[in-house]
């Protein structure tokens, strides 16, 4: 199975990481014959889906469809938020303290995370 990346933050989302994917596909109606396009795979970390959930509604309409089914997701069962969480977790423990050449973050080194 090939590897994906998070549509919005490319970071890669190898076969068994924790994503959401949006299967995305287009089929005609009340038209015969009937017509389906190939279904296409977009796939986002759980940051970014918890990000894209929590922030404001995007513009267009296909935009806003998939942003309410991001939504529901996100509130439908803690389990993806804990996904970001232990992701975003993992990223401040290798992050140096600000001011420092390289150290390690701890709790008992002061150190705080900037954006």
């Amino acid at each position: 199975m090939e590897n994906m990346y998070c549509l919005r933050c490319n970071r890669e989302l190898g076969t068994g990481h924790k994503s959401v994917a949006i299967y995305l596909f287009a089929q005609t109606v009340g038209i015969k014959p009937r017509q389906k396009s190939a279904a296409q795979r977009i796939c986002f970390c759980p940051q970014c889906s918890v990000s894209l959930a929590m922030g404001p509604p995007p513009e267009g309409a296909l935009n806003l469809a998939a942003w309410e089914m991001m939504r529901d997701l996100v509130g439908s069962d803690p389990a993806l938020n804990r996904a970001a969480w232990e992701n975003l977790s993992a990223v401040l423990g290798t992050l140096p303290p600000t001011g420092t050449e390289g150290a390690r973050l701890s709790a008992a080194s002061g150190g705080y995370f900037e954006f």
